[in-house]
């Protein structure tokens, strides 16, 4: 069962009316897991910071067993993901921060989003 959780700085005003259905749909289709299965929490609104910048940005975390076994896997799954939420959240493409962590039948994906619109690259830890 995945777990996703959207955390961003944007006003609820600026988080479009559905996204967590959209988001839930999408999780579905990138893990290939029956979207009555995914858990899908939306947080706007928050106090964040991100590269010591209070500029609108989102992290996505998305939480799932036995979906993804290798880091090409986690970089298809990450890639589709800020696809998504860049479109869905009008936010520049600057950067994208991949982590994987837990056992191996666990992945935790974090995907930050900064508004700055500038080239995108893929930090992996």
């Amino acid at each position: 069962m995945p777990f996703v959780e959207l955390n961003t700085n944007l006003s609820t005003d600026r988080v479009p009316t559905g996204l967590e259905k959209r988001l839930g749909a999408a999780t579905a289709a990138i893990l290939s897991k029956p979207e009555d299965r995914v858990s899908v929490t939306v947080r706007p609104g928050l106090t964040m910071v991100r590269g010591g910048s209070t500029e609108p940005c989102a992290q996505l975390c998305v939480s799932s067993i036995g979906v993804v076994g290798t880091a090409e896997q986690n970089r298809g799954h990450s890639a589709r993901f800020f696809e998504f939420l860049t479109k869905e959240l009008a936010l520049g493409q600057d950067s994208a921060q991949v982590g994987r962590m837990g056992t191996s039948r666990e992945v935790s994906i974090s995907v930050a989003l900064p508004a700055s619109p500038t080239a995108s690259r893929a930090a992996w830890h």
